[in-house]
C-alpha cells in the first residue's frame, strides 16, 4: 500500500505519503505570533496520522503578509510559539515543515504598501504595489535567508518555498505580472532569477541533511501567462539548485476560470516528474483513498497532498487505512475505536 509507505528525503523519513497542504488560518494575534488555535489545529492532524504537515504561509517580513492575521517568521520572538507546535506534532510521529512566503502585491496588510516586481495591482480592490528596486529585491532575499535560520531554530524538518498562487515569487515568474526590463524581467531565465537567488540564500543556512520543497503554480490559466511548457522551462533552470520536491499546484496569479475535478492538477505533477526527474507532490481535490493510492502507484507523484479534506476530517489518514484494509498504528488512546 504505497499511501502508507515511508519516504526518505535526505535524512528525513516521512512515515507515509500523506501531506497536509499549507492553508492559512488568518488567526495570528499580536504581530504574526502563533497561538493556541495553531497549536490545536496542527497537533490534531498529527494525532490523525498525517505523515507530513506543512504550516501555512509564514511570512518573511511584516509587509509580506496576506492579511494582518498571518503567521510570521521575521523576528526571533516568533520562534518559540512555532517550536511549541513543532515539538508536539513530532510526539505523534509527524514530520513537520514550514512554508516561507511573501505575498507581494496580494498583501492586504493595513498599514503597509505592498511590493511587487512591477507596479500592477492584483485587482481593483487591492492597493497598487510599489515596484521593487534591485536593492529591495536583495533585502527580501536576505529575509528569506534569515527566516530559514529561524525555521531551523524552531526545529522544522522541511522548508517549503512558496512560489505559487500569485504571491511574490510567482509574480516574478509570470510574464503577466513581471514587466521589468532589467535582469529580473523579460526572458524566462531573467524571470526565474529571483526564485533561484531565494533558493540559494535558503540553502546557505539550511542544514544539508534536511529537504527543501518548492510550491509552484504550473498553469496561470490565462493566455500569455505560465503554462505547463513554461513551467517545465522554469524548473529546468533551477534543477541543479538542490530542490528535493516540487509541490505542484496551479492558478492564483489572476482570477481565471479553472475546471475542477478530482485530481485535476495531477497531470502537471506527472509531467514535471517524468520530464525533469524531480520528486513531486500533487494536490487538487484528492479526497478518496483509492485516488490517492492510484496517483502514487501509477508514478504520477511521490506524495499526495490533502487540503480542505483535512480541514473537514483531521483523521482522514486513519480512516483511509481502515477503508483500504491496511493496518497502521493508531494513537493508543484511540485504539478502542479501531476496527480490526
Amino acid at each position: 500500500m504505497m499511501l502508507f509507505e515511508p519516504i526518505k528525503l535526505r535524512n528525513i523519513i516521512i512515515k507515509n505519503r500523506i501531506m497536509m497542504s499549507p492553508m492559512c488560518q488568518y488567526s495570528a494575534q499580536g504581530d504574526g505570533m502563533a497561538n493556541d488555535w495553531h497549536f490545536v489545529h496542527y497537533v490534531t492532524r498529527a494525532v490523525g496520522g498525517t505523515g507530513l504537515i506543512i504550516l501555512e504561509a509564514t511570512d518573511v517580513e511584516a509587509r509580506g503578509r496576506i492579511t494582518d492575521y498571518d503567521l510570521g517568521i521575521w523576528k526571533d520572538e516568533q520562534i518559540q510559539p512555532l517550536k511549541r507546535i513543532v515539538d508536539e506534532c513530532k510526539k505523534y510521529g509527524a514530520t513537520i515543515g514550514i512554508q516561507l512566503s511573501h505575498a507581494g502585491r496580494k498583501s492586504e496588510v493595513t498599514d503597509d504598501t505592498p511590493v511587487a516586481p512591477t507596479s500592477m495591482e492584483w485587482n481593483k480592490d487591492y492597493k497598487t504595489p510599489k515596484e521593487l528596486s534591485k536593492k529591495e529585491i536583495k533585502d527580501i532575499i536576505n529575509k528569506f535567508r534569515e527566516a530559514a535560520v529561524r525555521a531551523e531554530k524552531a526545529g522544522f524538518d522541511i522548508i517549503e518555498i512558496h512560489g505559487a498562487h500569485g504571491y511574490l515569487i510567482h509574480e516574478f515568474l509570470s510574464p503577466l505580472s513581471n514587466k521589468r526590463t532589467d535582469e529580473y524581467g523579460g526572458t524566462t531565465e531573467n524571470r526565474t532569477r529571483f526564485l533561484r537567488e531565494v533558493i540559494q540564500a535558503v540553502k546557505e543556512v539550511w542544514p544539508k541533511d534536511k529537504p527543501i520543497f518548492l510550491r509552484v503554480s504550473a498553469d496561470d490559466y490565462i493566455e500569455g501567462g505560465i503554462n505547463i511548457d513554461e513551467m517545465v522551462r522554469i524548473l529546468s533552470l533551477i534543477k541543479d539548485e538542490g530542490i528535493d520536491v516540487i509541490d505542484v499546484s496551479s492558478g492564483g496569479l489572476l482570477n481565471a476560470k479553472i475546471e475542477l475535478y478530482p485530481g485535476y492538477q495531477v497531470k502537471y505533477s506527472e509531467r514535471i516528474k517524468k520530464e525533469l526527474g524531480f520528486k513531486t507532490a500533487s494536490v487538487g481535490l484528492i479526497t478518496q483513498p483509492e485516488l490517492a493510492e492510484d496517483v502514487l502507484r501509477s508514478g504520477r507523484a511521490d506524495i499526495v497532498i490533502l487540503g480542505r479534506e483535512l480541514l473537514r476530517n483531521p483523521y482522514w489518514p486513519l480512516q483511509a487505512a481502515r477503508h483500504l484494509r491496511y493496518d497502521i498504528q493508531w494513537p493508543k488512546q484511540y485504539e478502542r475505536a479501531k476496527l480490526k
